[in-house]
């Protein structure tokens, strides 16, 4: 990790920037993908599995026997753990569900709002450098709460033509079985455009790569819903001279092991601690089973210190990470200062590996600094808010002058009429 001693005010935007794979002409890549499977449907979604995953796909859709299979595989250890996490999620996310009463905003006038669940969505779960299983909980289970009519799921398989079974396995225990054995970016434009065997939806959720992020990018500007910009993952920590050195490290390496297009952020106002933590990262990068992946990533991450813990948090708000552990004392002190994060971990024994899997809020958040403008996926995101209004005759003779004022005002004189001619009626009445 690169080390930035004390750096001017001036500089922390420019340490800001995310680190970008080297890929050229990325949006022609992509936009070629999506021409191809929105013209060709099927037969291109096989090609593309054949030279990006090098399988022979004869069937896209996954079939119930495959199912069975995967729950046999599973161990009774695993399906605990993902009930217990599902439990949880469901929790969470169930308390977002709320019932919004009816305001009356003059006498005769009476406004309120309603959920409605989005009927079709898509979720892309990822399967490449790791089988994201526990992602089927983050976005299937606040859909199932919505309620969403057709729930459609794609991941990726093997050159044998196998999806991981704990992925199937965690969505048939949601009850989700309209799977779909594709990745990339052609299984954005297959949920974005429909194919012969996959269905159109509204909305696609779920993160993924470079290429993944961009797909999504790129239909959402042809008037495809999407969930947010999720791409590759991120971590920033703010330390104080009483963090744990080791907690740090393993917290670092839990984002560093996502792939080498993530990012791990060190911020404090201890200079000290710095040492401290690259001892520990030798030491447990030993033992890491994708240690060679995460010293690539560690290449494109950074360790900051700065000169107080004020500085520290307004750091962290211009950098707006996915996930910010405040590894100080009393860190609930600051929950007010923080402005700009997906989701905060506070204290010493709050990992983000906690966030990712069973505690109940959701790990699919904006990366790449939308932290700033976006939230993570919950319940909202699977749900349209409409909104009623009953207005009585004594609610239009109330608010009538007002509106008539305001479209004249605005030389929309057929807006004008609209109350004019019923307020006319009701004054001969």
């Amino acid at each position: 990790m690169r080390q930035y001693n004390y750096p001017d005010l001036y500089e922390w935007r420019s340490l800001c920037q995310r680190p970008v794979l080297r890929s050229e002409d990325l949006d022609e890549k992509v936009q070629y993908i999506i021409n191809r499977v929105k013209n060709d449907g099927d037969q291109a979604i096989k090609e593309f599995a054949l030279q990006f995953d090098k399988v022979s796909l004869e069937n896209i859709k996954i079939s119930f026997s495959e199912i069975e299979l995967a729950k046999s595989q599973i161990s009774d250890e695993l399906k605990l753990a993902i009930s217990t996490a599902s439990d949880n999620i469901l929790k969470f996310h169930t308390s977002q569900k709320v019932l919004e009463t009816p305001v009356e905003t003059m006498e005769g006038i009476t406004c309120w709002r309603k959920n409605v669940a989005i009927e079709n969505v898509g979720l892309y779960i990822p399967g490449g450098s790791a089988p994201l299983f526990s992602t089927i909980l983050m976005l299937g289970i606040p859909a199932l709460i919505a309620g969403c009519k057709r729930i459609v799921l794609c991941t990726p398989c093997d050159k044998n033509g196998i999806i991981n079974p704990a992925v199937l396995y965690t969505a048939s225990f949601l009850g989700i079985d309209e799977i779909y054995k594709i990745g990339g970016a052609q299984a954005i434009a297959a949920l974005a455009y429909g194919t012969q065997s996959i269905p159109k939806v509204d909305k696609i959720f779920g993160p993924g790569n470079q290429y993944v992020t961009k797909a999504k990018e790129l239909v959402q500007k042809n008037g495809i819903a999407i969930d947010l910009p999720a791409g590759p993952s991120e971590v920033l920590i703010i330390a104080d001279q009483n963090a744990d050195a080791d907690f740090i490290v393993a917290d670092l390496l839990s984002q560093a092991e996502h792939g080498t297009d993530s990012q791990v952020v060190l911020v404090t106002n201890n200079q000290p601690l710095i040492e401290k933590v690259n001892l520990a990262l030798k030491e447990q990068l030993i033992v890491l089973p994708k240690a060679e992946l995460a010293k690539k990533t560690l290449e494109n991450s950074f360790s900051v210190v700065l000169n107080s813990l004020d500085e520290c948090i307004k750091f962290s708000n211009i950098y707006a990470p996915e996930h910010l552990i405040l590894a100080v004392d009393n860190a609930t002190d600051y929950c007010d200062e923080i402005q700009n994060a997906g989701s905060v971990f506070l204290g010493n024994y709050s990992c983000e590996s906690a966030g990712d899997y069973a505690s109940g809020t959701n790990h699919t958040l904006p990366t790449n600094g939308y932290a700033k403008s976006y939230s993570g996926v919950s319940y909202d995101s699977f749900v349209k808010k409409i909104t009623f209004q009953n207005i009585t005759p004594k609610g239009l003779q109330n608010i009538g002058k007002t509106i008539e004022i305001m479209a004249e005002a605005e030389q929309l004189i057929a807006h004008k009429n609209a109350v004019s001619i019923r307020l006319k009626k009701l004054n001969n009445d």
